[in-house]
């Protein structure tokens, strides 16, 4: 019996261009409250396409809180907010077991953490413990209270947020919780222009309180699916691994990326391949990313801090050296 391929191809561009109309619709949202900021949503979109979370660092008053109410208010999921403190406890993001009187037993309250999409605002002002509660949570999609295993439905997605580290009151977030983030986005200042703009707006209203979703949970697992799927060819994977390879043995860096970083790297490319219009990664996709994918898994050498390198730069060279392929 033939097969109809055509249908196949037909179905699948379909899919793919719904997706990129719904990835529109959330960029569309974000970007009427977060102003001059089209890479840093795109960034975003990625993200929660590719399954991952993001960690946004800049200084305060810039946006990070408002561009990540933004993105949960586009998607109409389950939404919980952190505010991390010095005095807050594992128990109050994971959640507790509390003893029941009339029946006997105990009952598991779950924490803000079984949300779809968690903002962790400000997540180097709490203490290690409490961060490290979050690792299992990112990684595995499950917590574990008391010796029982919770699992936290699809979609998932943690939104930290965090003041530089050198600001009073800081606890710097270990590698291995770094490593958990995909992607570490700063805001900056905004342009004149953008400025302005804002100015006008936050003062004549409230234009985040006019958000509403434009996606449910449902349709994001969906366009997760699709984006699983963008084929990334062996020559490519040999590419990432040339990348990761580099970092390690560079005389600028201290702590190379892990596998994890691979795998998150080419999770991001697929996600970005997709919103081009594409079902396949090329070169430029995985190079545009290394930056916000690798950043934040790297630690610099000594002698590279001490001439000033920053890990954008280290990275920047870093590509230069490594051979594309068909290039």
């Amino acid at each position: 019996m033939p097969v109809d391929t055509h249908g196949s191809t037909t179905s699948q561009d379909e899919e793919m261009q719904e997706v990129v109309r719904h990835a529109q619709h959330i960029a569309a949202n974000i970007a009427s409250v977060i102003l001059g900021k089209e890479e840093v949503i795109q960034a975003c979109v990625v993200a929660l396409l590719a399954g991952g979370h993001i960690i946004i660092e800049d200084y305060p008053g810039v946006g990070k809180t408002l561009l990540a109410k933004a993105l949960a208010r586009s998607v109409n999921c389950r939404f919980a907010r952190v505010q991390f403190t010095p005095d807050l406890l594992p128990s109050d993001v994971t959640g507790v077991s509390v003893f029941n009187q009339k029946t006997g037993e105990f009952e598991f309250r779950p924490g803000p953490i079984f949300a779809n999409i968690v903002l962790a605002d400000e997540i180097n002002r709490s203490s290690p413990k409490t961060q490290a509660s979050l690792l299992e949570c990112m990684e595995e999609r499950q917590a574990t209270i008391d010796n029982v295993t919770h699992p936290i439905a699809a979609p998932f997605m943690v939104i930290a947020t965090q003041n530089p580290i050198e600001y009073e009151g800081t606890y710097p977030l270990p590698e291995a919780q770094l490593d958990r983030f995909m992607m570490r986005l700063g805001l900056g200042y905004p342009s004149a222009g953008a400025e302005a703009a804002i100015l006008h707006s936050q003062t004549a209203g409230d234009p985040f309180a006019e958000l509403v979703p434009v996606l449910g949970a449902d349709d994001v697992v969906a366009m997760q699916n699709v984006a699983s799927r963008v084929k990334v060819v062996p020559a490519l994977r040999r590419y990432v691994v040339d990348v990761l390879s580099a970092t390690r043995s560079s005389r600028d860096v201290y702590l190379g990326a892990s596998p994890r970083a691979g795998i998150a790297l080419v999770r991001a490319a697929k996600a970005l391949a997709l919103l081009r219009g594409r079902d396949y990664v090329v070169p430029q996709d995985l190079k545009d990313l290394c930056q916000r994918v690798l950043g934040h898994r790297i630690l610099l050498s000594s002698d590279a801090r001490v001439h000033g390198l920053t890990e954008a730069a280290v990275i920047a060279r870093l590509l230069e050296t490594v051979p594309v392929p068909g290039a």
